[in-house]
């Protein structure tokens, strides 16, 4: 027996909201953030997203972003002159949100993590445009991830932290 989706929503019988949210959440926009290759246009809605306080600290080639959660994380988003977050670092308790902060490198990241052979608590994936290294245990994770082409002139990978 089929249903169609109208007749269960128009159904006084079955509850519509659960189907309602469902639909919803397909067809509103997706808030963006600050990630890997974003702007500084979505540095504030991370702010917001992670209802987080932000400190900026200025460096020659680069400014860092950083914002700590309530819960102890702290997010460094490092933001080039040409205005491009080329890195991102985290730590804290729990691992924040990387699919927030990878974006659009998201999806490579968990392609080239699920054929990770490495040691368990650190892993370490280094391709020609993407860099992420992760590591920690229970309350007390840690990592960053960049990308090599948008590095500024004079900036080393020691850097990110």
């Amino acid at each position: 027996m089929r249903i169609h989706l109208r007749e269960r929503i128009l159904n006084p019988k079955t509850k519509p909201w659960p189907m309602a949210v469902l639909l919803s959440l397909c067809v509103l926009p997706w808030p963006s953030f600050a990630a890997l290759g974003g702007d500084v246009a979505s540095l504030q809605a991370d702010q917001v997203e992670m209802n987080a306080t932000q400190e900026i600290t200025a460096a020659a080639a680069y400014q860092v972003y950083e914002l700590q959660t309530d819960t102890g994380v702290v997010v460094r988003e490092y933001l080039s002159t040409a205005g491009v977050v080329f890195a991102v670092a985290w730590e804290g308790p729990v691992l924040p949100n990387l699919r927030q902060l990878l974006g659009d490198y998201f999806t490579q990241y968990t392609e080239a993590a699920q054929s990770w052979r490495g040691g368990h608590g650190h892993m370490v994936i280094r391709q020609d445009d993407l860099v992420v290294e992760s590591s920690g245990r229970m309350r007390a994770f840690f990592g960053r991830a960049y990308l090599p082409q948008e590095m500024p002139q004079g900036v080393a990978e020691s850097d990110i932290q």
